[in-house]
């Protein structure tokens, strides 16, 4: 156990955790679940809220053998929880396999991505948790049950997307395909008449494609279309809609661009291409936190309009915000469960009040629109607004206290949101 104050990733939030709990081995997280009153999981800490403290005992899976197994026939492959997306991807690679899509960022890991519905960005690729085909899970009870479709009483959707409230997962099985290239071109500064008339054209152009903006007179100042080289290529002109094409690798908070992945249109390794930043290089800008909504896809461009406004709050504490599609999934509380969802994601400099603030008036401008609060990012929300969007989650929360009676994997954040 490592008793010492700790933050997340960003640095926004300070753990409570009494300790810090680093298993090595399956048996060993089981003897730990089987003897702990309260304990909750812990990904990589690249959560912006308090959905991984707890004032008990947080387990990393962080110190499990890595594993990676493939079964071509299933076109499946099975990973340890712990590792990390760029892990999983460059094992992937190496052997000729790919996942369909993956997240801005490949240092999170595989499970905790899982679990707070972390998505990429398409107009056909769900969450990654719809990848998953099934998970080991350690139960309250100390033993491992294998969640999986094919068993009709397993709530697969249910897991999919489970907040650690069912237990803690310790390997995934994910869905994958043969290897691909893709090729990242940017374009800047598209007007915002273009992005309003040609949004849904635009965003659908591509295999992954994200805009950038600051909801400031320069539009979607930057456009992300990352075209996979088997597909046919994009027909939209960006430029004949007003855009210029990027001479040079640009960043989307604008700052040094080391840390991004490959440009210019030159094809890569899907691996090396969908997410935006490099694993060898810390992601984004380090110190922030980050919000994000998702709604109905029909809601993107009112909401964009309505959020336009906000360009002078915004000001002094955005770094970026991004615009992404997501396709429908099946988890219960993914958030864009059941229905094709457009994601707008907030990224702020970190001052917490001032964020705050901002939060509020996001979330008050975007109510009309049924927004689903990212499990993993800060909001406003309440409880009841939470179930509210979450059509699920009440059932969540009753299977949660059959599996967890005691409430061993509870914590504030679940106490809170499965009232």
């Amino acid at each position: 156990m490592i008793a010492t104050e700790r933050t997340n990733w960003a640095g926004n939030v300070t753990y409570h955790a009494a300790s810090l709990a680093r298993p090595s081995s399956v048996s060993e997280v089981r003897e730990l679940v089987a003897s702990t009153p309260r304990l909750t999981a812990l990904g990589s800490t690249h959560s912006f809220n308090e959905i991984a403290d707890t004032d008990a005992v947080q387990v990393t899976l962080a110190g499990l053998p890595p594993v990676l197994e493939i079964d071509t026939a299933r076109r499946v492959v099975l990973v340890a929880a712990g590792m990390t997306h760029a892990q999983v991807a460059s094992g992937l690679e190496a052997r000729g396999w790919a996942l369909a899509n993956l997240a801005s960022l490949p240092h999170i890991s595989t499970a905790g991505a899982v679990a707070t519905g972390t998505h990429g960005s398409g107009v056909r690729n769900p969450s990654l948790a719809q990848a998953v085909v099934g998970l080991d899970v350690v139960r309250a009870s100390g033993d491992v049950v294998h969640v999986a479709g094919d068993r009709p009483d397993a709530e697969l959707d249910a897991h999919r997307v489970a907040l650690g409230a069912l237990g803690i997962v310790t390997a995934v099985e994910l869905a994958i395909e043969p290897t691909f290239q893709v090729a990242t071109t940017v374009h800047l500064d598209l007007p915002w008449d273009a992005v309003e008339s040609q949004f849904d054209a635009v965003m659908s152009d591509a295999y992954s494609v994200s805009m950038f903006t600051s909801f400031d007179d320069r539009g979607a100042r930057q456009v992300w279309t990352k075209h996979r080289v088997d597909e046919p290529a994009p027909t939209i002109d960006l430029v004949a809609l007003g855009a210029r094409t990027a001479t040079g690798p640009v960043h989307p908070g604008e700052n040094d661009p080391a840390g991004v992945t490959e440009q210019g249109g030159v094809p890569g390794p899907w691996s090396e291409r969908l997410p935006h930043f490099r694993s060898s290089f810390t992601p984004s800008t380090g110190a922030e936190i980050q919000a994000e909504y998702l709604l109905p896809a029909a809601s993107a461009v009112p909401a964009l309009r309505a959020l336009r406004p906000l360009a002078g709050l915004f000001a002094p504490i955005l770094i970026a915000a991004e615009v992404r599609t997501i396709a429908p999934d099946t988890a219960w509380l993914a958030p864009s469960s059941e229905r094709q969802s457009v994601g707008v994601h907030f990224t702020f400099r970190r001052d917490v009040e001032a964020v705050a603030a901002a939060v509020e008036r996001i979330e008050d401008v975007l109510a009309p629109f049924d927004p689903r609060p990212h499990w993993g990012k800060v909001s406003a929300a309440t409880p009841e607004r939470l179930h509210e969007a979450y059509p699920h989650l009440a059932r969540f929360a009753a299977l949660a206290r059959e599996l967890d009676p005691a409430g061993r994997f509870r914590n504030p954040f679940l106490e809170r949101v499965l009232a």
